[in-house]
C-alpha cells in the first residue's frame, strides 16, 4: 500500500468514528485538508475519490464531507486557491475537474421563472415560506415544491413530510433555476441520497461547478451513463471518464 493510501485510509477512519453529523464531518475534513500541504491535499483528496468510486463505505461518507468543505471552508484550508493547480502539475486530472467552472449548459431565464411563478403563486413570501415549512399537505406541499424561487425551496426541503421521491422530482426538474438544484445539493437531509444525486447530476440546468462536486458520489453504473451524456457539461463527463480510468471493473487493470 502506497503512503497515500495509508494516509487516506487513517483519515478515513478517523473521518468515520466522529460523533455529531455531516456538519461535524465536514469541517474535520477541511481541517485535514489545511494541515497538509498542497501536494498531500491533492493526494489525499484523489485517494479518496478513487476508494469513492469503488464504493468504499468509508470513503463516500468522507467524499461529500470533503467536496463540501471545498465549497465551504475555505477559512481553514488556506491553500485552497492553489489546489486545482498543484493537481494538474501532479496530473491529478480527478481533483483539478473537481474544481472546474463555467455555464449550466441549459439556462432558465430568472426573468421566464419569475413569471411561472407569478402565475402559480398570489401569496406573498413570507407565507409561501412559512406554508411550504409547516403544510401537511402533500398537494399543496408538492406545488409549492416548483417554485423557482430559493428560500421557498429551502423550507420545503426542511419539511418534515417531504419524502425522497419529491425531493428526486424536484431535483430532475426541467427547466429549473439553478438555485433551488443548489438548495438540494446543500441539504445535508437530502444530498446524501443516491437518487437524489443521481437526479442533480444529470440536470443539465445544475451549475458545473455543483456537478463536478456530485459525479465523485455516484457509483459507477451512473458513471457509464454520464460519460456519454452528451447533453450534460463536458466537465462532468471528464470526470466521470477520470473516476472510471481509477477505479475499474473487478479484474481490469488501471489505465495509465
Amino acid at each position: 500500500m502506497s503512503d497515500a493510501s495509508t494516509r487516506a485510509r487513517a483519515v478515513l477512519r478517523r473521518l468515520a468514528v466522529l460523533a455529531g453529523g455531516f456538519e461535524v464531518r465536514r469541517r474535520a475534513a477541511a481541517r485535514v485538508l489545511g494541515g497538509l500541504s498542497e501536494t498531500e491535499a491533492t493526494q489525499l483528496l484523489s485517494e479518496v475519490f478513487r476508494l469513492a468510486a469503488e464504493r468504499d463505505a468509508e470513503a463516500l461518507l468522507a467524499a461529500q464531507a470533503f467536496v463540501r468543505a471545498l465549497e465551504e471552508d475555505r477559512d481553514v484550508i488556506p491553500h485552497l486557491d492553489s489546489l486545482q493547480r498543484v493537481a494538474a502539475l501532479h496530473g491529478q486530472a480527478d481533483v483539478e475537474l473537481v474544481f472546474a467552472e463555467g455555464e449550466a449548459v441549459r439556462e432558465y431565464h430568472v426573468d421566464a421563472a419569475a413569471r411561472a411563478d407569478a402565475r402559480l403563486f398570489t401569496l406573498p413570501l413570507g407565507v409561501l415560506k412559512s406554508r411550504a415549512r409547516l403544510t401537511k399537505n402533500p398537494d399543496e406541499l408538492a406545488r409549492l415544491a416548483v417554485a423557482s424561487h430559493p428560500a421557498v425551496v429551502r423550507e420545503v426541503l426542511r419539511n418534515p413530510r417531504l419524502t425522497e421521491d419529491l425531493v428526486v422530482r424536484i431535483a430532475a426538474r426541467r427547466p429549473a433555476r439553478p438555485e433551488p438544484l443548489v438548495e438540494i445539493w446543500r441539504s445535508t437531509r437530502w444530498s446524501v441520497r443516491p437518487a437524489v444525486r443521481r437526479a442533480l447530476a444529470f440536470n443539465p440546468y445544475l451549475p458545473p461547478e455543483v456537478g463536478v462536486k456530485v459525479v465523485p458520489l455516484l457509483p459507477r453504473p451512473e458513471l457509464e451513463l454520464l460519460k456519454d451524456s452528451a447533453g450534460l457539461h463536458v466537465s462532468l463527463r471528464e470526470l466521470a471518464v477520470t473516476l472510471l480510468a481509477a477505479a475499474p471493473k473487478a479484474g481490469e487493470a488501471p489505465e495509465r
